[in-house]
C-alpha cells in the first residue's frame, strides 16, 4: 500500500487472533522492506484481532529496520482504507488499535482521515543550535518523536546529512524523526529523514502532524495546514486546541498497489 508516497507491506493476520504473525520477526521484516532483493517498503504492517473491545481491528507497525514503533500515520491511513476493502469499516468509520492508543477512522470523499490522541509534549524551541537556512527548530511527540525545522529553501535543504546529524543527536536518548518544511507562494512544502528508514522517505504522516502543531505555534499556518510532500501529494492536518493539547485529525492518501503471497522468504 502507498500512503502518499510512503511505502507498506500490510498482512492480513487476523487469522492468529491476537499472537503475533510468523513474520512478526527483525530478520524477516528487514527482508521484506528491502528494496531489489525483497518487496521493498518503508515499513510493514500487520492487522490483527484487537485485544479491546472498542477496536475493530489491531495494527502492529514495524520500520524496515525490523524496530516497532507505537504509531505511524500514513501506515493508519492505509489500514483505515484497507478496512473498507475487508468489510470491516462501516458506514460510520471504525476505530483502530494502536500501540500509541485508539484512532478513530473513516473513508471521505477525498480518501482516509484518521484522528489521533491529544498531542500534549511538545516546545516551540528546540535547545538546538541553528545552522545557515533554519529560522527556528521545535520538537513534538505525535506518537513518536519528530522536531520540525522551518528552513528558507526545502530544495536545498541538506535532509540526509541534517537529518543524519540531529537523529543521532543528544536531544533524545531514543533518536527522532527530523522533518523540514517551507513555504512558497503560499504553499507549504516538507521533507522527512525518518528514524527506522534512516533515509529521506516521500512522506510522513505523523512528520505532517508535527509540522502543523509548530507552523501553528509559531503563527505562521492557522487550524488547517495543508503539506505537499516530497511525493507531490498532500497531507491535510486539522487541529482543535484544548487547553495545552492539540487534538489533530489527518487526512491523506491510502492506496492499494498490489496484492500478492510471499513465495519465497530467505530469512
Amino acid at each position: 500500500m502507498s500512503g502518499s508516497g510512503n511505502d507498506f507491506v500490510v498482512f492480513d493476520s487476523r487469522e492468529f487472533g491476537g499472537e503475533p504473525d510468523p513474520l512478526e520477526r527483525t530478520g524477516a521484516i528487514q527482508t521484506l522492506s528491502a528494496r531489489g532483493t525483497g518487496v521493498g517498503a518503508d515499513g510493514v504492517v500487520f492487522v490483527g484481532k484487537p485485544g479491546l473491545p472498542e477496536a475493530a481491528l489491531a495494527m502492529r507497525y514495524y520500520n524496515a529496520d525490523g524496530s516497532r514503533v507505537d504509531f505511524c500515520g500514513n501506515a493508519t491511513l492505509c489500514v483505515t482504507r484497507l478496512s473498507a476493502e475487508l468489510g470491516i469499516a462501516g458506514a460510520g468509520g471504525l476505530t483502530l488499535q494502536t500501540d500509541s492508543g485508539l484512532v478513530p477512522g473513516r473513508l471521505g470523499s477525498a480518501g482516509p482521515e484518521i484522528e489521533l490522541p491529544a498531542v500534549t509534549e511538545g516546545t516551540a524551541d528546540a535547545s538546538l543550535e541553528l545552522e545557515p537556512g533554519e529560522r527556528r527548530i521545535g520538537f513534538a511527540l505525535v506518537g513518536v518523536p519528530h522536531l520540525v525545522i522551518r528552513v528558507d529553501d526545502l530544495e536545498t535543504a541538506p535532509v540526509e546529512k541534517r537529518g543524519r546529524q540531529l537523529r543521532y543527536s543528544d536531544f533524545r536518548a531514543d533518536g527522532v524523526n527530523v522533518n523540514f518544511v517551507s513555504s512558497r507562494a503560499g504553499v507549504w512544502s516538507m521533507r522527512t529523514y525518518e528514524r527506522g528508514v534512516e533515509a529521506e522517505t516521500l512522506a510522513c504522516g505523523s512528520g505532517a502532524i508535527a509540522s502543523a502543531i509548530l507552523l501553528s505555534r509559531w503563527n505562521e499556518t492557522g487550524d488547517s495546514t495543508s503539506l505537499r510532500t516530497r511525493s507531490g501529494l498532500v497531507l491535510t492536518v486539522r487541529l482543535r486546541r484544548e487547553g495545552e493539547s492539540w487534538k489533530p485529525t489527518l487526512a491523506g492518501e491510502g492506496r492499494i498497489v498490489f496484492t500478492g503471497e510471499i513465495d519465497d522468504l530467505a530469512v
